[in-house]
């Protein structure tokens, strides 16, 4: 079984994710929307664009999207099969959380690594 196919996003927290952001548009050129974040697509090496996209977003620090980790950032990774990873990572000992989520975006599931921080394993919709 594959298990991570890639990168599918960066997720981190700011005391000031306002000024963050901004600071990100103006001096890297981030083409940060109201959300928060960016979603770069994916282009070939001839730079044609491919399916699927890569978000980058920063958060509030007191935010809880990342508990029970108490890191700053977390690491979105695509998967091609969320249930099947998520059993096997339970199979080998891993700390897999719970809760999973599908919806429009796709099925998200999460597990801490060795140091406590959260990753979140995202199996794209159908298509994407």
């Amino acid at each position: 079984m594959k298990r991570v196919t890639g990168i599918g996003g960066v997720f981190f927290n700011a005391k000031e994710p306002v000024a963050l952001r901004a600071w990100y548009k103006q001096h890297l050129g981030i083409d940060v929307q109201a959300w928060g974040g960016a979603a770069f697509t994916w282009s070939d090496a001839a730079g044609n664009p491919t399916n699927g996209t890569t978000a980058w977003s920063i958060g509030a620090a007191d935010g809880e999207h990342f508990a029970p980790s108490q890191s700053t950032f977390m690491v979105n990774y695509r998967v091609e099969n969320l249930t099947s990873l998520l059993q096997a990572l339970r199979d080998e000992g891993c700390n897999v959380l719970e809760k999973t989520d599908d919806s429009e975006y796709g099925k998200f599931g999460w597990v801490m690594d060795p140091e406590g921080n959260k990753v979140e394993l995202w199996q794209p919709p159908e298509g994407k």
